[in-house]
């Protein structure tokens, strides 16, 4: 069956229906899932298109929401063509884009429509958008949820670029004060600047430099003032990319209190430490920071306590010459690692070591992730009614990363020559094939997705 055919049935030894994985036929009409039946029951017609994948595991396409586009403005360091086919080509069937590093960044409605128009042809799989809070924008957030955005986020620390500042606690209260009523939720970079002792600058060629510049601190600060915020206002609140895990009985504590917050750790985190950064190695540096290997099993064990709820790639590419690779600067190197197409097997390489199964998978990939944009009225569950949104993957094989299989625009990335477990090799949009075994559709097929307005909003 050729790339961009339209399927009607997938067939599979190993399908996961709930939370069991068994022989089962998944039946689409109209680029829905009409219904699941047992493969004895299954007798297709003539007309029937039947995807038949052997012993391949079927399950619903990866949700991430949280990936960095840069489109328009920046499209020497990605873009939605090549961001959306190397998410297909990792068994992504939906992105939402951060609001930066686009120029403009994505803070006002004009700039939304701006974003969408450029958008517009090149989406491989599904889009939906975060809109930001800056200093000054409050009055531009409840037309944004009107238009269709999925939340907001806004940065506690300088965000990297000039156009998207970060906010102060009298912008955040202001925004906040917008929000209440809308059913909307505000992301945080959750890292603000801390009092740190005077010691002698080290080698800023030596990665244990960088991470003394960016301590635990400053993520226990910077949540420490977002779990006040959503117990004073009970606006959705969400966490990006935790990477200490210092703050995590601060987390666990305000939901007690009935906070509504959640939080995310990344594909990194989970699977890097500092200790085994080599010198120079720019590749490696995001913030907030890599930490160190005790860390992040703190990180697996608040993962599979239910403390943190999602996995995402947090995607941030950029040119290789502002990775500082020549002086090997970690100071000066942008902070950011591309990993869009590699969640699913750098999340499975790790995660079926430790215990975790298939179902696991789409409840951090998939279920959680569209929960918090919403989506989960349509997206990240194989249920009748649901988008066919489908990836076909083999969890035992292996296969080495290698700049000739990376789709990102720009390939440098910390896990080339990696070898990594679990291979996509279908990926199913709306019932649309959109790429198999390392071929894309001709066309994008994917569509935008706009969040509708709450229905008690405003």
């Amino acid at each position: 069956m050729e790339v961009g055919s339209t399927v009607s049935a997938v067939r599979s030894k190993r399908v996961l229906v709930g939370e069991e994985v068994r022989p089962a036929v998944v039946l689409i009409n109209d680029g829905k899932i009409q219904s699941i039946l047992s493969d004895g029951n299954f007798s297709g017609d003539a007309a029937c298109e039947v995807l038949d994948v052997g012993d391949s595991v079927v399950m619903p396409g990866i949700v991430d929401c949280h990936v960095h586009v840069n489109e328009p403005g920046r499209t020497t360091w990605e873009g939605f063509w090549t961001a959306t086919r190397a998410a297909a080509a990792g068994g992504v069937t939906t992105i939402v884009d951060m609001p930066l590093n686009s120029i403009p960044p994505t803070t006002t409605l004009d700039h939304f429509h701006q974003k969408r128009r450029e958008a517009a042809g090149k989406c491989f799989v599904d889009t939906a958008f975060w809109g930001g809070v800056i200093p000054g924008n409050q009055s531009e957030l409840r037309p944004m949820i009107q238009a269709g955005v999925a939340g907001f986020k806004c940065f506690l620390i300088h965000s990297g670029v000039e156009e998207f500042p970060h906010v102060t606690d009298c912008d955040l209260h202001a925004a906040m004060k917008q929000l209440q009523g809308t059913g909307s939720v505000l992301l945080f970079h959750a890292e603000t600047e801390v009092p740190q002792t005077a010691e002698e600058i080290g080698d800023p060629s030596q990665y244990s430099t960088f991470l003394q510049s960016r301590p635990d601190a400053m993520e226990m600060e910077a949540i420490r003032t977002v779990t006040s915020l959503c117990l004073q206002y009970r606006v959705r609140c969400h966490i990006v990319h935790l990477s200490s895990a210092e703050p995590l009985s601060l987390i666990q504590d305000a939901r007690r209190a009935g906070a509504p917050l959640t939080v995310e750790t990344t594909h990194h985190y989970l699977s890097l430490s500092a200790e085994s950064i080599p010198a120079g190695a720019t590749q490696f540096k995001c913030c907030p920071p890599i930490r160190g290997h005790a860390n992040q099993e703190r990180l697996w064990s608040a993962l599979k306590d239910g403390l943190i709820d999602m996995v995402v790639s947090d995607h941030s590419p950029c040119t290789p010459e502002l990775k500082e690779l020549s002086s090997g600067d970690f100071t000066q190197a942008w902070g950011g690692i591309s990993s869009l197409q590699f969640g699913l097997s750098l999340f499975w390489s790790s995660a079926s070591r430790r215990g975790f199964a298939l179902p696991d998978v789409v409840k951090l990939l998939s279920q959680r992730t569209a929960q918090l944009c919403r989506l989960d009225d349509r997206k990240g569950n194989l249920l009748p009614g649901y988008d066919a949104d489908l990836v076909v993957w083999d969890p035992e094989r292996e296969f080495e990363v290698k700049e000739t299989n990376i789709h990102h625009k720009n390939k440098l990335t910390p896990y080339l020559g990696l070898t990594l477990q679990g291979v996509v090799s279908v990926t199913i949009l709306r019932g649309r094939i959109v790429y198999r075994d390392g071929s894309f559709s001709a066309e994008p097929l994917g569509k935008h997705l706009l969040i509708p307005p709450h229905k008690h909003q405003l």
